[in-house]
């Protein structure tokens, strides 16, 4: 029998839902895997991502660990609409990789990761420049430009321009672990794009005229704005 992943009745919960949605912004990046030579989001980013979106709509996260077969870990990751008790659960099940606390207790934090990312709908936001000058790079190698047709608020890829050269920065807020590049929106006038430490300083940055685009996951403005 197939355990029960939600109430009978969602739709407060999902209202309340779609109102976290709206308001969520990509997690950052904020840690390094020296073995894949990859970054990714850490349980800690995925929180912050989420955590005041999902409080401010009476939305009770929590997540447990149950039983599964010998050797496997399973998590349960949940979330309660306050007001009505509607709820809604996702079961992860991932294979430990050493079967002792230690492997018990990473396979936690993975397994967390990605149940919650999984069930609130969350994506992640690279702070990586030198991996986005790799892919830039390897686009024009291979003929390929990749461009937003249609969207006049749509942006390029950034120009690798050094802050404070010719990009003027003397209008911009100077926000701690925030980098400021170069690019072309798509119609034609130069944009500054945000790069780095963004979401915790997404309210600064939109106080500063910039706006989030939600296709290249970075948040920009016009150059010339003031």
């Amino acid at each position: 029998m197939e355990p029960q992943m939600s109430s009978q009745e969602i739709t407060e919960l999902a209202e309340a839902m779609i109102q976290v949605q709206q308001t969520l912004s990509p997690a950052l990046k904020d840690a390094e895997n020296t073995f894949t030579n990859s970054r990714y989001a850490t349980l800690h980013s995925i929180m912050n991502a989420c955590r005041d979106a999902l409080l401010a709509h009476g939305i009770w996260l929590t997540q447990y660990p149950v039983s599964v077969e010998a050797n496997q870990l399973g998590l349960v990751t949940k979330v309660v609409h306050a007001e009505t008790g509607q709820w809604q659960a996702s079961l992860l099940t991932m294979p430990l990789p050493k079967n002792d606390p230690q492997g018990y207790g990473s396979a936690m934090t993975y397994a967390r990761r990605y149940g919650l990312s999984a069930l609130i709908g969350i994506v992640t936001e690279s702070d990586d420049d030198g991996e986005m000058a790799s892919r830039q790079d390897s686009q024009h190698n291979s003929g390929f430009h990749s461009r937003n047709h249609g969207m006049n608020s749509g942006v390029t890829r950034p120009q690798t321009t050094p802050q404070g050269n010719a990009l003027e920065t003397a209008n911009l807020p100077r926000l701690d672990g925030v980098l400021y590049r170069q690019g072309t929106a798509n119609d034609g006038k130069q944009c500054v794009l945000a790069t780095g430490d963004t979401h915790s300083k997404k309210e600064f940055l939109r106080k500063a005229g910039f706006r989030w685009d939600g296709a290249r996951k970075v948040w920009w403005r016009y150059a010339d704005a003031a």
